[in-house]
């Protein structure tokens, strides 16, 4: 190169050496042959540098720099390359080379600013249509024979489809673009019906838009369509329809535009098939599952469940080291069409994660069994040797199986578990599937978190507390809260109690934390008594088996109370059974102690673990909570649900007996709520009444009683 070279030259050399964008040769090459209007050839220079540039910046950037690349698709439209088959090749040129990813995020994002400026040069052209239809009409009277010559004109030389129609939905006229568009003569559509262009992927509310506009209801509507072409094939427009009023205001015609964005929704179903499915194996990939998973949870039926079976190739590392990367590759493709040929005519999502790592989501499960049953159909699936080039790979897998209530987790507390579950197989011989275990999972997440977290969670800030609504069955009013506490893992994500109270009392963190939470909880419940007074519910809090035993437990509470300005008797502690084992227990001195106090106590989880009733005539305790799983498991008809019935029945009257009210835990429905009531219950507590919530929703809700 020679210091004489003009300077858009010397960036064009100078790009060519770059290896990670595009030679700036070919896109010369590809510019200049796809030019369809003159252009001077120095303007032309400088915008092969500029473009090239842009793609450079935008490659070189960590991460990729979308925005230049697409300033660089922008600037040929600009610039009148508009041509989809000039689009077609820059992309093929753009994603040429080593095929690394980000070459073909380089051309998605080229080809989307290509896309988005011609479909904003394309509306402009569509506005001055409108402006230009509306105002011939205005204009009709006044100069009727030229503004109908120049609407002619504009009409049929228009470059999108027009079509006129009258508000009864006859088509009166379609320009030639329009007929191009539907592959059609001129008597094929004048006199159909704009209702007969209804197509099964219309979009939502197209119609009711349409509705609206020949009703006068509205001045005009956008949407992307298909439509049938006259050969039955489909093409894809963005439809433009307006309303044409005469001088007093009376709809009296409609006028549609269509421009054929076929290709470029095609171009975009490509880019999104990209972007939601595995390359190697077209299954989906690690974000479209995680999408369909997370929809389970948006808006689910009472009592609806899924299931999960995760899934690991049994040595695969092998293969991969000992036959190398292609052939693993070659193994992991063939995998997944054996899965998903297995599992997907039972209408089960196979999506792969990562590495040897498949997943399968059953959605609206019918119960472990159905989920058992996926996983043994993933083990039959892979039970045959592969045949990969002269080889006959024998591949194996475990299986992790989840099952459970949609209700009763959340999307990445069910990877977890399900992942847990897998190792578990894994380590119990491999080649098999496990079922989860929530007490087996409960204990090998809390261990983890307190292990590695706990220590110092509390110093950051980490624990919160949502609170869970107790409603008297009788009028189904706020009764009281209980106080929920949670763990912002900064790994894990958001545990719940069970995941790491059980850790926390064997390494005896639960006191400090145990201490945090009264803390919080009684001096939510005082901010609410001064801002609602008596409209305020009482709160509940748990105690730890170590804190009901511990001995400064009373002059804690007591501090605490004092500290937060909170009324004893708007506390309520709940014990678990295990918390006193007998009369003689050093600990019911303490329970009476908080008794004397004003303070309330509760027996929580009742039902499920009581040596012996007796204990309750020496526990000043005032009321029970009914486990939930008396209530929540009672689903099915005959036999069993009749005598869980009997058995909930009785725990009320038993209670009530001893002069203690009743809460019952896990109701989920109205049906539940009604027979609970029947039956002299006192209180509920379920989804039926309200999910654990944040502080602010509490008070919104009693603010919409008070206002009620």
């Amino acid at each position: 190169m020679t210091a004489s070279q003009p300077a858009g030259e010397r960036d064009l050399a100078a790009s060519a050496t770059d290896p990670d964008t595009p030679d700036s040769d070919q896109w010369a090459r590809l510019l200049r042959g796809s030019q369809g209007v003159a252009m001077h050839p120095g303007a032309l220079n400088r915008l092969v540098s500029r473009t090239v540039e842009l793609l450079h910046d935008a490659q070189r950037a960590e991460p990729l720099d979308v925005g230049a690349a697409a300033e660089a698709g922008a600037l040929l439209v600009e610039s009148h390359f508009t041509d989809s088959e000039l689009l077609s090749r820059a992309i093929g040129l753009l994603s040429a080379g080593d095929g690394r990813a980000p070459s073909a995020e380089l051309a998605g994002a080229f080809a989307a600013g290509w896309a988005s400026a011609l479909r904003e040069r394309t509306l402009q052209e569509q506005e001055a249509i409108r402006l230009a239809a509306d105002t011939a009409r205005r204009d009709a009277e006044r100069a009727l024979r030229e503004s109908e010559a120049r609407f002619r004109a504009l009409f049929e030389s228009a470059a999108i489809g027009i079509g006129i129609g009258d508000v009864e939905g006859n088509i009166l006229a379609a320009n030639k673009a329009l007929q191009q568009i539907f592959g059609a003569r001129p008597e094929d559509m004048q006199g159909r019906r704009v209702n007969d262009l209804v197509h099964p992927e219309d979009t939502p509310g197209v119609w009711e838009a349409y509705e609206e506009l020949v009703s006068g209801k509205r001045e005009h509507f956008s949407f992307d369509k298909p439509y049938y072409r006259q050969d039955g094939e489909v093409v894809w427009t963005h439809l433009t329809c307006s309303l044409i009023r005469d001088d007093d205001g009376t709809p009296v015609y409609q006028v549609a535009m269509l421009e054929d964005i076929t290709d470029r929704y095609r171009l975009q179903e490509r880019l999104r098939h990209q972007a939601t499915h595995d390359p190697l194996t077209g299954l989906p990939n690690r974000s479209a599952f995680f999408e369909r998973l997370e929809a389970i949870f948006e808006d689910p039926e009472p009592g609806a469940r899924f299931g999960l079976c995760y899934v690991d190739l049994d040595g695969f590392k092998v293969v991969n080291d000992s036959l190398g990367h292609e052939m693993g590759d070659q193994l992991l493709a063939a995998v997944a069409l054996r899965l998903e040929a297995a599992l997907r005519p039972l209408g089960h999502l196979v999506a792969r994660l990562g590495g040897d790592e498949f997943v399968v989501l059953l959605e609206d499960c019918r119960g472990e069994a159905e989920a058992v049953a996926a996983a043994k159909t993933v083990l039959a699936a892979l039970a045959k040797p592969v045949p990969i080039d002269g080889h006959r790979l024998a591949v194996g897998a475990s299986v992790g199986v989840l099952e459970r209530p949609v209700a009763a987790t959340t999307p990445m507390a069910a990877v977890r578990a399900a992942d847990l579950t897998l190792y578990r197989a894994k380590a119990e011989g491999r080649g098999r599937w496990t079922l989860f275990d929530p007490q087996r999972n409960a204990r090998a997440v809390s261990r983890y978190a307190v292990s590695v977290r706990m220590p110092v969670a509390l110093d950051r800030g980490e624990f919160f507390i949502d609170y869970q609504p107790l409603c008297l069955l009788a009028d189904g009013s706020l009764a009281a809260v209980e106080a929920l506490v949670r763990w912002r893992h900064p790994q894990l994500g958001v545990l719940g109690p069970d995941e790491f109270i059980g850790t926390a009392e064997e390494t005896g963190l639960i006191m400090p934390l145990g201490r945090w939470v009264l803390e919080q909880a009684c001096g939510q419940a005082a901010d609410w008594v001064g801002e609602f007074g008596d409209r305020a519910p009482q709160v509940n809090v748990n105690l730890a088996v170590r804190q009901v035993r511990n001995a400064g437990l009373v002059s804690d509470i007591d501090r605490i109370l004092r500290d937060t300005g909170l009324a004893p008797e708007r506390l309520t502690l709940e014990i678990t059974e295990s918390a006193v084992v007998g009369p003689k227990d050093e600990s019911l001195r303490a329970l009476h102690s908080l008794v004397d106090m004003g303070v309330s106590l509760a027996v929580d989880d009742f039902g499920t673990g009581w040596s012996n009733l007796a204990y309750l005539r020496d526990l000043p305790v005032s009321g029970l909570k009914i486990a939930g799983s008396f209530v929540s498991d009672l689903k099915d008809s005959g036999r069993e649900q009749v005598l869980g019935w009997r058995i909930v029945s009785g725990l009320v009257s038993l209670a009530h007996t001893l002069g203690l009210t009743v809460t019952a835990e896990g109701v989920e429905n109205a049906d539940h709520a009604d027979r609970l009531r029947t039956m002299g219950c006192d209180r509920a507590q379920g989804w039926h009444f309200g999910r654990p919530m944040r502080p602010e929703q509490i008070a919104e809700r009693i603010v919409k009683v008070g206002e009620e």
